[in-house]
């Protein structure tokens, strides 16, 4: 294209990336209902983690030569693997079997709203009156669309509000993989960080895993179930976590954390076509919010406002 440079480009590519990844994303909730239909959660989360981390295990390989992890730092990725990892994907399944696939796309934006309220405690980073005001409307989304409704409006309020909270608690586990992430990838392979926290957080799952063999929940497997699955390993957590980390190489965060609004848009969508799940005025209005906020916060003012490092892992 005339007139534009190799990094011009280079964006162009990272940001199509980035769209493509949260697409992959935004599949993943009805496909983890259906997988669910045969696999119990901690089972299904074991998986993807497992099978994830063989696939990006040459990403440990190719770098023989990096620099070893400290105790200090290995127990940081242990953190983010048992946490933002094993735990985040168990609490989400555990979610979505409670409430539905549009809610746990449409929350999803927990986790960025965490990084901007939690970075400034835990990081030293600042909110800027843009983020705050983003961050504001999202809480209030979210809260519409976990209400589903107000009372006294004839509306059923809080209709699936335990598998809701278990999504809101999914983003905030999500976030803690970044937030502690943070100073360890400025110092290690992104690739190499990823594969210790996914085999870390699998090995967090195994008791889980034993407690529902022990109580009957074992894997009834089907072709709709093992292709599920497998798409959730290595189509959204092997494959999408690479893609996400590449691109954010090349991006700033803040223009990632935009292309994040495709999933409560798309997700929801994918709900109601694949899976003939129900809308509400609450929850498209809620959504409407939450994709405003995300707007808000993260689109970079004129004075680069709103920009940070680091990234933001689904």
């Amino acid at each position: 294209m005339a007139g534009m440079t190799r990094g011009d480009r280079g964006d162009l590519t990272a940001i199509a990336v980035l769209f493509a990844t949260n697409v992959i994303y935004a599949m993943s909730y009805a496909t983890a209902r259906v997988a669910m239909e045969g696999m119990p959660p901690a089972f299904l989360a074991f998986g993807r983690l497992f099978i994830a981390g063989l696939i990006l295990l040459p990403l440990w390989r190719a770098r023989p030569a990096a620099a070893a992890f400290s105790r200090r730092e290995h127990a940081t990725a242990a953190a983010m693997g048992v946490v933002g990892f094993g735990l985040a994907f168990w609490l989400g399944n555990l979610g979505i079997s409670l409430s539905t696939t549009t809610n746990a796309a449409i929350l999803v934006v927990v986790e960025p709203v965490s990084l901007m309220l939690l970075g400034p405690a835990l990081l030293g980073e600042s909110l800027s009156g843009r983020e705050a005001l983003g961050a504001a409307m999202a809480v209030a989304g979210s809260l519409l669309v976990v209400l589903n409704g107000l009372p006294g409006s004839g509306a059923s309020v809080f209709p699936h509000w335990r598998g809701d909270v278990l999504l809101v608690l999914t983003g905030i586990a999500f976030a803690s993989y970044s937030l502690w992430g943070r100073p360890l990838l400025a110092r290690h392979d992104a690739g190499r960080v990823t594969v210790l926290s996914l085999f870390w957080g699998a090995a967090a799952l195994v008791p889980l895993v034993v407690r529902e063999w022990v109580e009957g929940l074992r894997p009834s497997w089907s072709w709709p179930v093992a292709a599920a699955t497998l798409y959730l390993a290595v189509a959204v957590t092997a494959l999408g976590f690479f893609l996400w980390n590449w691109a954010l190489k090349r991006v700033e965060a803040s223009r990632a954390a935009i292309t994040l609004n495709i999933q409560p848009v798309l997700g929801p969508l994918v709900g109601v076509l694949w899976l003939k799940e129900r809308i509400t005025a609450f929850t498209a209005f809620g959504a409407f919010l939450i994709v405003s906020g995300l707007f808000v916060a993260f689109t970079p003012s004129s004075n680069g406002a709103g920009e940070k490092n680091g990234a933001y892992g689904i």
